[in-house]
């Protein structure tokens, strides 16, 4: 006999059946049984049975779920609010966009409103400016026409008054009146009140009539800037060393002092 027979074995006892256990917990700590058949050795082996209990949720658990839920609810709250508020600043905003439309649409309309009135009395205003010189210059030319003599000094008074009549008309390059001239056609207009049809432009008006010097002017005479026959502008002596002309854009119809731009030359058609 060996000397390690009487030993008892170490090895573990094999089990005769596989069994299997299946573990679920249960929120309100609910004990649930499970029955579990393993088979093992013969088929027709008795089937077990084996009850298991589930671990019950201790008070700490329900209360960290119950916080958990808690902060959800919160933080949906808290989402909520934001889109609210948000909402509401949105909507303040559209309406005073909308009021701010609705005061400047106003205040353009107010503008406008005064620039028309504005413009209407300055219209009135030229309308009746116009018809006094009209009826001024209807007045001249009847008197021009009924006048006694066709002396040279009787028509120099009626050329000075007419263009005295077109004081602070504007000077408009080929403008030919009756409220708008160019240097040429003002003198032109003037001297065909007496019958005297003179050429349109400072050139040729340059060459009209007799050439006498400037220190010799009478009332009434053509004053010219430029040469003879290349004259570039023209304007009429009235006396006292003044001359009236269409001068230009910035000036118009005015009355000037010889001194200060003296004249190429003279011609004298009256």
């Amino acid at each position: 006999m060996s000397h390690t027979a009487h030993i008892p074995s170490h090895r573990k006892p094999r089990r005769s059946a596989s069994k299997m256990a299946i573990r679920a917990g249960v929120a309100g700590g609910f004990l649930s049984t499970i029955a579990v058949a393993g088979a093992a050795g013969p088929a027709n082996a008795e089937p077990v049975t084996e009850t298991i209990e589930m671990p019950l949720l201790t008070a700490d658990a329900v209360t960290a779920v119950a916080r958990s839920a808690e902060a959800t609810q919160q933080v949906a709250l808290d989402l909520e609010l934001q889109a609210e508020l948000q909402a509401q600043e949105e909507a303040a905003a559209a309406k005073a966009a909308k009021a701010a439309r609705t005061a400047k649409a106003e205040a353009d309309r107010e503008a406008e409103a005064k620039e028309k009135a504005e413009a209407k009395k300055r219209a009135e205003a030229a309308a009746q400016e116009r018809a006094s010189r009209d009826s001024e210059r209807t007045s001249l030319s009847a008197s021009t026409y009924s006048s006694a003599g066709s002396s040279a000094t009787g028509s120099a008074a009626t050329v000075v008054a007419f263009l005295k009549a077109q004081l602070g008309d504007a000077y408009i390059m080929g403008a030919t009146g009756p409220n708008a001239w160019d240097c040429s056609s003002l003198v032109q207009a003037a001297y065909r009140t007496v019958g005297i049809d003179l050429p349109r432009v400072s050139q040729d008006q340059s060459l009209a009539g007799t050439q006498v010097g400037t220190s010799n002017l009478q009332v009434g005479d053509i004053l010219y800037w430029g040469g003879a026959g290349s004259a570039y502008h023209t304007g009429v002596y009235i006396g006292d060393g003044q001359y009236l002309d269409a001068a230009n854009p910035s000036k118009g119809v005015v009355i000037q002092d010889l001194s200060g731009y003296p004249a190429s030359g003279a011609v004298r058609v009256l």
